[in-house]
């Protein structure tokens, strides 16, 4: 079996079926197709057996209750047989082109991870989301700092081919109830070569019903959240840090820069209920001030907010 596509689905009745004919339509005929119903309340798992009644690539596994998405995740991978391991959401589409495109080119440059670009759907309209002309063949540690830029592709698992080796030498987090942020950058870490074109293969659903719709309406951020978030950024620079030293000071720098861009999230939308996080945020930008301020990977408005809140 060359590619594995892994979906977890759950109360996406309205959505999944189109998600789901997205793969089914795929050009490159040779995969298997996995569902995780992560303990759908509504007709999500229903729909996906009607699927795989016809269409025999398909599996689905049906987990009773959901209870996070890295155990989702993992169920998916444990059932994969696959050279190669993809992921879709249930409420995107992807290219009828999308597997063929990634599992070329990471054959033609020997990769562990491929990456397309992608488009979001926002109120009806189709926009850029990461898309880029150019394709990059990536060491580890390339690929690992063009992810923490975030300017070419993020942490987001769908978009991204990776062999499926990688993934069975680190479990997704079963403790977190964000899954990319914590393990993306292990994978990316341990890859021998990366390569991404950024050529639109994948449609992301930008709607309020996202799991990660604070990411866009920074009032929906919650201090559990946000908690999450500091935690997985400081064990993914001591991760980093130690595993790939030769771009230390710029993980590091990405971690402070996260941390000012918070602390503006938090002050500018009242967040009242993170105001414990402010203070956190404050004084580690305080401690390291002079490092962060003049480190050479930092932007202008970064400086300013620097100078702004705390200075």
């Amino acid at each position: 079996m060359d590619v594995s596509v892994i979906m977890l689905t759950y109360n996406r009745e309205e959505l999944v079926g189109r998600a789901i004919e997205s793969i089914l339509n795929q050009t490159m005929k040779n995969f298997e197709f996995i569902i995780v119903d992560n303990g759908s309340k509504d007709r999500s798992g229903t729909i996906a057996d009607e699927y795989s009644k016809k269409d025999k690539r398909i599996r689905v596994i049906h987990i009773p209750k959901n209870i996070n998405i890295g155990t989702g995740r993992n169920a998916g991978v444990d059932a994969a047989t696959g050279e190669y391991v993809t992921f879709i959401d249930d409420d995107d589409i992807a290219e009828k082109d999308m597997l063929e495109f990634l599992y070329h080119l990471a054959k033609e440059e020997d990769a562990d991870i491929s990456i397309c670009g992608s488009t979001k759907e926002v109120n009806g309209e189709i926009l850029p989301n990461y898309v880029f002309e150019e394709k990059l063949v990536l060491t580890a540690e390339e690929g690992v700092v063009e992810m923490l830029k975030r300017k070419k592709y993020n942490a987001a698992e769908p978009t991204k081919l990776m062999r499926r080796a990688l993934l069975c030498q680190e479990r997704f987090r079963t403790d977190r109830t964000i899954d990319d942020i914590s393990v993306m950058y292990k994978y990316f870490a341990m890859a021998n070569r990366v390569v991404a074109h950024g050529i639109p293969k994948y449609c992301f659903s930008r709607h309020s019903g996202n799991i990660s719709a604070f990411t866009t309406n920074s009032k929906l951020w919650t201090a559990e959240r946000m908690k999450e978030y500091f935690i997985a950024f400081r064990e993914r620079t001591e991760y980093l840090s130690n595993k790939l030293p030769g771009i230390a000071e710029y993980v590091q720098y990405s971690e402070w820069s996260y941390m000012i861009s918070m602390c503006n999230k938090i002050s500018i939308n009242h967040l009242t209920d993170c105001k414990e996080h402010l203070v956190y945020v404050k004084n580690e930008l305080k401690e390291h001030y002079d490092e962060f301020y003049n480190s050479p990977y930092i932007e202008e408005f970064e400086r300013e907010y620097m100078e702004k809140y705390i200075r």
